[in-house]
């Protein structure tokens, strides 16, 4: 072996030896193994599109469709679970607010801005961070991140979970609700209360993929102005997110994917204040049947996504109502205009976000669908290894210990425990199940 030849291998030699080296370094290592994960999203994607998942229920659905859109409101006591979908007093409430005339236009000062990208999925943290301080809260979006998400990586914080944070780590209040309308938003901004919204949105592209699909999105409302036909919002997504513009038209369907849900947060003395502003809604039950009604009229008025969405819509109100043979009725129309949509308008993460057909299928006794339901979302994302959604797990392993698979449904439901450290319903029902944690 010539010299040079020797030179050259020893120069390899040492090459390997320090990329070796390199790669032991935790911030290299990190940064190659972000890479290699990326990479495998888009092949994995490529290969197994999740819009082509498609959860088609086990039941048969067409007359129980027929049955439920002859009848269109919940029943009186919402605590008894019906056969069917329930009735309602002829005085259901039509939303009622204050009327004082609203003024033409509003913007809110006081919100300090504060962008998601100071880490991974952080849309939820950082929209709470910006509402807390309007009301003189200092802390920062990693201090509301730690408590929302002590996995770093779950893909999704749902509303409920950050009424909590406010109540047990603030000193200030909230009030959830769904349902709301436009006018609703506008009256509690022109009386000096910043709204908090989930929306879903196509505006927003993939950054492995490249593509425009529908994804849950908070945002904070700020202001208005009618002369514009906009909101003014603060989106923690966008460059340009800080008193960011969108017009009502935009809005309102974006909005509906989440079944006009809003959350308001205010100084514990102003309770009665908000409540009164709040008018039927300050009743939550009352709120969540004037949402049923919402979506039971739309059913009749809209097409495509938007349909889709009324009918899911139609299932989420009535499970929190407690009709769960209603909602699972609701839902599996849903399902069934979602495979009729084409795959650019599928808004197939919908269960990422909202959860309530795990509900209605299970306490139907529905559970070979809800393992159905939950192996959709969690197949694709189980190969990209990424499956970060602890509810799915936790639904799955409750219909698998159901139907006697007892160690299938602990392994599940320890599963949803390391995607959210202390998930409370997790720890709950191994306690019930006599399972140590």
């Amino acid at each position: 072996m010539g010299k040079s030849l020797q030179k050259i291998l020893l120069v390899l030699v040492i090459l390997a030896a320090l990329g070796l080296v390199a790669i032991s370094l935790p911030p290299v290592r990190d940064r190659l193994t972000w890479h290699l994960d990326q990479w495998r999203t888009r092949i994995v994607y490529f290969l197994r599109p999740p819009e082509k998942e498609i959860f088609v229920p086990q039941a048969e659905v067409a007359t129980a469709v027929q049955a439920t859109m002859a009848q269109f409101t919940p029943s009186l006591d919402p605590t008894e679970t019906s056969t069917s979908t329930p009735d309602v007093p002829e005085d259901t409430p039509t939303p009622t607010f204050t009327p004082t005339p609203l003024p033409e236009s509003v913007k809110l000062e006081g919100v300090r801005y504060i962008d998601q990208h100071y880490g991974w999925n952080n849309c939820g943290p950082a929209n709470l961070a910006m509402a807390l301080t309007y009301w003189g809260w200092n802390g920062k979006a990693q201090d509301t991140s730690a408590y929302l998400k002590p996995f770093e990586q779950d893909k999704n914080v749902m509303p409920y979970e950050m009424v909590n944070y406010v109540e047990e780590k603030t000193d200030l209040a909230a009030t959830l609700r769904y349902g709301g309308t436009l006018k609703l938003l506008k009256n509690l901004l022109a009386n000096h209360y910043p709204v908090l919204i989930e929306i879903g949105t196509f505006r927003i592209r993939e950054t492995l993929t490249g593509k425009y699909s529908w994804m849950g999105h908070y945002q904070v409302l700020t202001g208005y102005d009618d002369a514009s036909q906009e909101f003014i919002l603060q989106d923690s997504y966008f460059p340009d997110g800080k008193d960011y513009h969108l017009v009502y038209e935009t809005l309102l369907p974006e909005w509906r994917s989440f079944d006009f849900v809003f959350l308001v947060i205010y100084p514990k003395d102003r309770e009665q204040a908000v409540l009164s502003l709040l008018g039927d809604y300050a009743d939550a039950t009352t709120a969540d049947r004037i949402a049923y009604q919402t979506a039971s009229d739309e059913i009749y008025k809209l097409s495509g996504t938007d349909l889709f969405f009324a009918w899911f819509n139609r299932g989420s109100s009535l499970v929190r109502l407690q009709d769960y043979n209603g909602a699972a009725q609701a839902f599996d129309e849903a399902y069934r205009l979602m495979a009729e949509l084409s795959e650019d308008k599928r808004p197939y993460r919908i269960t990422w976000y909202q959860t309530s057909p795990y509900f209605a299928y299970f306490y139907t006794g529905r559970y070979q669908d809800v393992i159905k339901l939950a192996n959709s979302i969690l197949d694709p994302l189980e190969l990209t290894q990424k499956p970060y959604l602890e509810e799915s797990y936790y639904w799955r392993g409750q219909a698998k210990y159901a139907l006697g698979d007892v160690a299938g449904g602990i392994e599940d439901v320890k599963k949803s425990l390391e995607y959210h450290p202390g998930f409370q319903p997790a720890l709950d029902l191994l306690n019930q199940w006599g399972v140590n944690p």
